[in-house]
């Protein structure tokens, strides 16, 4: 009897893991975003030079932003590349409110919207 339980129970946790492992239907796709950030003059993270102004801006746009629990993910994610001061914000976020807040917190840190190039895309659900 306490055999069978733990075949079981062995069955239940290797079926229910072959479940997770399965790949998704579809991949993500960023193929456009790619291209883009190869065009020339595009900002790019690799572009923001390790001086401690430039890091210090973008370490605290993105606390405000993960300090911020009604954003989603993908705010939380926003590419934040800050070169001599000037910031560029990149990525999409789910609505315009979500733009705007993201905005409004690098421009708390930076002081000025004239700081901010913003190229935040909106991709609702």
């Amino acid at each position: 009897m306490k055999m069978e339980r733990i075949a079981v129970a062995v069955l239940l946790c290797v079926s229910s893991g072959a479940v997770y492992a399965q790949a998704p239907a579809t991949a993500p796709d960023n193929t456009k975003v790619n291209k883009r950030d190869t065009k020339k003059g595009e900002k790019t993270a690799d572009q923001q030079k390790d001086n401690t102004s430039d890091r210090d801006i973008t370490k605290n746009i993105r606390r405000a932003l993960m300090d911020d629990k009604s954003l989603s993910t993908y705010a939380h994610n926003v590419k934040i590349i800050t070169v001599k001061g000037m910031v560029t914000l990149k990525g999409p976020v789910r609505s315009e409110e979500e733009k705007a807040s993201v905005m409004a917190k690098a421009q708390g840190v930076v002081g000025s919207a004239d700081k901010i190039h913003n190229e935040i895309s909106v991709k609702p659900k």
